[in-house]
């Protein structure tokens, strides 16, 4: 019953009160909200970017030789200096980790650069992601084939002039038109289209089906890359459990081909898909470290708001606090009205900045392209936190209100 009353107590003076109760709830909504709508969009974006990188960009259990990593992360300056001074990958590499790597793994070279395409119907599409692989590259990329096929081993090793189109660049070029058997030009290079692959949507906004596959060893090897270069190396694990012998197998045989001792560094790298998020994991890290220390600040604002409304409204109700005594309440009676209103108050401008920063990262998955997901656990949180600030902001009203004296109370004008 006293807790009823605690919370009646609450929401009449919400109502009663609206603006006076919006300014006090403020810091509490605020805090709330940014709480709901940062951890909301930084885990919709760790799990995006984790299945996108790891299904449609790098490939699952892959570890990827290139001249010098993507994102390097805690490198010493020496480590840098030997990547910006190391040579280019070459056809002969791969031969050599082909033939000295024993794990069982699929290889494939790969090198891309962006151009134009046009298509036998006048059609041109700009800014195509132009891929130069071994036929082992659908496997490996998870890219499947929507219609047509992929080109084969014995084309791409005698260079047939045969491409694989991504399905918006498809469908720029022949709209309804079937394009299988059709042709398209590439810096003036024709080139037989034999399939079409499905659908890989977008990444933060970047389509992934704006691209062009074809033999690395034809004419489009070398737009992609200078004569007798590759871009990377990519090998593909049979397992999870396989990547990291992988891994070490390949550094070591490239270090055996480009004769580096033991003491000096590496001037390849060899990333896996875990090496590649480190990045990512690094600005996570960060903004998580950094959100309670953000949300703190709202929430001790909005508790100090809190206290000061309290005292005030103990001070307004303090002959009726000296007619509880009267009649019997005890101190305890009183402390815990007290704490139930004030967190009641509190817990309520939590659900409302739960209810604005679902809101809110509702309307950033929609209308942009970060993804974002609202966990039940954060919204539990958000109350929780709402309630728990109410609770502490109230105990020093509280403990002045059970500290009157009945008589001195009474007589309070």
């Amino acid at each position: 019953m006293q807790f009823l009353e605690g919370v009646r107590l609450a929401w009449e003076q919400i109502r009663t009160q609206r603006l006076k109760s919006f300014f006090t709830l403020l810091g509490v909504i605020v805090g709330v909200m940014f709480l709901i709508v940062v951890v909301s969009i930084v885990e919709g974006m760790d799990r995006y970017i984790r299945d996108t990188l790891t299904d449609r960009m790098f490939g699952v259990n892959t570890v990827t030789v290139r001249r010098n990593p993507r994102t390097p992360v805690n490198t010493s300056q020496e480590q840098r200096r030997a990547w910006a001074r190391a040579p280019r990958l070459t056809f002969d590499d791969l031969d050599h980790l082909r033939d000295r790597v024993r794990q069982p793994a699929t290889v494939s070279p790969e090198s891309d650069a962006n151009g134009a395409l046009e298509s036998d119907l006048g059609r041109r599409v700009e800014n195509v992601r132009i891929v130069g692989a071994s036929a082992e590259i659908f496997d490996i990329r998870n890219w499947n084939i929507e219609r047509g096929r992929a080109f084969t081993r014995q084309e791409a090793e005698q260079g047939i002039p045969v491409v694989v189109l991504g399905k918006s660049t498809a469908d720029v070029l022949f709209e309804a038109i079937d394009p299988i058997g059709r042709r398209v030009r590439i810096r003036g290079f024709p080139y037989r289209v034999v399939g079409v692959l499905e659908e890989q949507g977008s990444f933060l906004g970047m389509s992934l089906d704006n691209l062009v596959v074809g033999p690395v060893y034809s004419a489009l090897g070398n737009l992609t890359a200078p004569r007798g270069r590759i871009g990377q190396i990519v090998f593909k694990a049979g397992a999870p459990e396989l990547v990291i012998p992988l891994r070490d197998e390949v550094v070591e045989a490239m270090r055996l081909r480009r004769r580096l001792g033991p003491a000096e560094l590496n001037n390849f790298a060899a990333e896996t898909t875990e090496s590649a998020l480190n990045f990512w994991e690094q600005i996570s890290r960060i903004l998580f470290l950094a959100l309670p220390g953000l949300v703190g600040i709202s929430l001790v604002v909005g508790g100090i708001v809190i206290m000061n409304i309290m005292l005030v409204s103990v001070m307004e109700r303090t002959r009726e606090i000296g007619i509880r005594k009267a009649l019997g309440a005890r101190r305890a009676d009183i402390l815990a009205q007290v704490l139930i209103e004030s967190g009641t108050l509190s817990g309520i401008g939590a659900l409302f900045g739960v209810a604005i920063g679902v809101a809110i990262t509702v309307l950033v998955g929609a209308i942009s392209p970060l993804p974002a997901a609202v966990a039940p656990r954060w919204i539990m949180l958000g109350v929780t936190l709402g309630v728990v600030v109410g609770i502490v902001s109230g105990v020093y009203p509280a403990s002045r209100a059970a500290r009157l004296d009945p008589v001195d109370a009474l007589r309070y004008e």
